[in-house]
């Protein structure tokens, strides 16, 4: 039920932000196509944890400042071997290992990793990520495990 109260107003939301109208029959023909979407959703079962991850809602914020800020960093450190050369940069490819137990924290893994700058998930199978890395400090601080931790304690 939560997951479709979150549907929901997110829904509402996203239309009132899109619309800018705010007579009756066009709020009334809102709230009749957010609630023709949910029945929909309903019969189609698609509405669940991985849909709408009411979990993720309040703890994604301090997570996404972290990320952020590691963004920055490595991007200033990428920059700083482009301006090096070619020589300051050892390009790595390496198998890490995931504590992640769902889906959704998994893909969340690989897509911080590939959004960081320097570095790409490849592949993503069960509990391994193939990685790589332009650096091969970034490897290392991916083996230290800062990121995998940050993420496990955001999905449970």
């Amino acid at each position: 039920m939560k997951h479709k109260l979150s549907l929901f107003f997110t829904l509402a939301a996203f239309w009132l932000l899109n619309s800018g109208h705010y007579t009756g029959l066009i709020l009334s023909l809102g709230f009749a196509s957010i609630a023709l979407i949910l029945i929909i959703t309903q019969k189609m079962d698609v509405v669940d944890q991985e849909s709408q991850p009411v979990h993720l809602t309040f703890r994604i914020f301090g997570y996404y400042f972290w990320l952020v800020k590691e963004i920055f960093q490595t991007n200033l450190t990428v920059l700083k071997h482009i301006w090096l050369g070619k020589e300051s940069i050892s390009p790595t490819l390496k198998t890490i290992k995931v504590t992640q137990q769902t889906d959704m924290g998994r893909v969340i893994y690989a897509n911080s990793i590939t959004l960081t700058p320097g570095t790409v998930a490849i592949d993503l199978i069960d509990d391994e990520i193939i990685v790589h890395a332009l650096l091969k400090q970034d490897i290392e601080s991916l083996e230290v495990g800062e990121m995998d931790r940050r993420i496990t304690l955001l999905e449970r």
